[in-house]
């Protein structure tokens, strides 16, 4: 998303997603002189007053390194940048948007650098499966910089300051163009993954749920290609309003300079100013929540005088989505392991003008103990899981989040059929269980589905979805809704 507002200059909230936050481009050179290959590298300040100049290496590679120094264990980006937005000097705002962007590129390809470069050196090697077993990002330390940022740089067609002493560079853009050219022709499919950002081992994974969801080949590669591409904002009226007055929200965002259109009769924005600084946030008129989020809580169908139960809420998106059709009439029960996050809903409900929504902790280790008005009706009417998962139907706004995925995979697992077990004792007769997950591995999701109603029969399977992406530019989420029958 790229803001062009840059005045007034709003303090970083620490409950906000770094993504939205209108300082996220602020990102400091240097503390001290950095040193790469151990070579000391000169700062060399870049104009105040060209707001277009390409982003300098030295910049670029400053900040990776102290990526690589202060981030071990590699934490997500968006955090690791948030920290350093408040540290030290600033960048021109176009080299500050340059940096955000450049980083977030880097993580759509960092894999796909490691073997560009390979294959520069050995236009032979093919045992690709057996190296991505091994391949992580703990390997990007061995990596030369320059070499690493120059495939960046060309794979993500950006115009940035190449340094004089890059080697082989001609030769390098050859090879890059020939690689590009097996990829358009289909003549190296594992590359083709690696083009996308894709790991060569997750080509069954895709293949499971092309066949899960009964993809066409279109959809299948379309999924793939639109992985390094960032999905709009999507936005939702804070309460029920008519096609009317969501065509005049829409104009009252314009005229604040938010680049806001309605695509299917969903508000969306693409670009411009700050949403949070429109007057239609701060009237309370509307929330941000992807359009795949939004679909997850209408799944349940909440209605006027519901009793819902809200098992993983988080900070309340969906609690929120539920409420504003439900006419302050029936009561939301939100519960989260992380007290703070409930803290956060408890803000955004107050500020929505929402009284229906109580909120306390539970971590899912034994059943909820349910308030006295729905132990006496039996249970909720509606209770959603939107449990923990691998977060790969997200992967497109976070890109640096697939490479932590796989070594909690296993225990995600357990965590997910735990929670969707213990929920389930909440649910009334005839009423509904809804598992969700931001993921699009079926293993999260259809796998887990059969295996709950393979040790609960008295549960039927009425529908399951993947929600999002690729039908609609969004997230890609999955919605599963159960109804206990006995």
């Amino acid at each position: 998303m790229r803001w062009e507002k840059q005045a007034p200059q709003p303090q970083c909230l620490p409950d906000r997603p770094y993504y939205l936050c209108p300082r996220r481009f602020t990102c400091p050179p240097m503390a001290k002189p950095a040193t790469i290959n151990g070579q000391t590298m000169k700062k060399i300040p870049a104009p105040m007053t060209d707001r277009h100049s390409p982003l300098s290496y030295h910049d670029l590679l400053a900040t990776w390194q102290q990526w690589m120094d202060e981030a071990p264990d590699f934490p997500p980006l968006d955090q690791w940048l948030r920290k350093q937005a408040k540290r030290g000097e600033k960048l021109p705002f176009s080299q500050r948007q340059q940096l955000h962007d450049a980083m977030m590129q880097a993580m759509h390809f960092r894999q796909l650098a490691d073997a560009l470069e390979i294959l520069f050196k050995d236009p032979e090697f093919d045992d690709w499966y057996n190296w991505d077993m091994i391949w992580s990002q703990n390997s990007l330390p061995k990596a030369i910089p320059q070499h690493f940022w120059y495939w960046i740089q060309l794979r993500s067609g950006e115009n940035w300051q190449t340094p004089y002493q890059l080697s082989q560079q001609k030769e390098r853009r050859r090879h890059f163009i020939d690689c590009r050219t097996r990829v358009q022709q289909q003549e190296h499919p594992v590359l083709a993954l690696l083009w996308y950002g894709i790991r060569p081992n997750w080509s069954t994974l895709i293949e499971d749920r092309a066949a899960a969801s009964e993809w066409t080949p279109q959809a299948r590669t379309h999924f793939v290609r639109s992985q390094p591409h960032r999905p709009p904002l999507w936005l939702r009226p804070a309460n029920m309003i008519d096609d009317h007055q969501l065509t005049q929200l829409e104009q009252a965002l314009q005229q604040d300079g938010v680049e806001a259109g309605l695509e299917n009769g969903r508000l969306q924005a693409t670009g411009g100013s700050d949403i949070f600084y429109s007057q239609a946030f701060k009237n309370g008129e509307l929330e941000v929540q992807d359009l795949a989020s939004q679909m997850i809580a209408e799944s349940l169908n909440p209605q006027p005088g519901d009793k819902i139960w809200d098992a993983c809420a988080g900070a309340g998106g969906k609690s929120l989505a539920m409420a504003s059709v439900m006419q302050q009439k029936g009561s939301i029960t939100a519960t989260d392991i992380n007290g703070r996050k409930l803290e956060e809903l408890k803000r955004r409900s107050k500020r929505a003008g929402y009284r229906n929504i109580r909120s306390f902790e539970w971590d899912g280790d034994s059943p909820l103990r349910l308030p006295a008005e729905i132990k006496k009706q039996g249970g909720f009417d509606k209770v959603l899981v939107d449990a923990p998962c691998s977060s790969s139907g997200t992967w497109r706004r976070n890109p640096d989040a697939r490479w932590r995925t796989t070594d909690r995979r296993v225990d995600l697992h357990k965590l997910q059929q735990k929670l969707l077990q213990q929920a389930a004792r909440g649910v009334r007769q005839d009423g509904l269980l809804a598992y969700a997950t931001c993921s699009w591995f079926v293993d999260e999701n259809e796998d887990q589905v059969k295996e709950f109603l393979k040790q609960n029969p008295d549960f039927t399977l009425l529908h399951q979805n993947l929600l999002g992406s690729p039908e609609v530019n969004s997230d890609t989420m999955f919605v599963a809704v159960m109804k206990r029958v006995s």
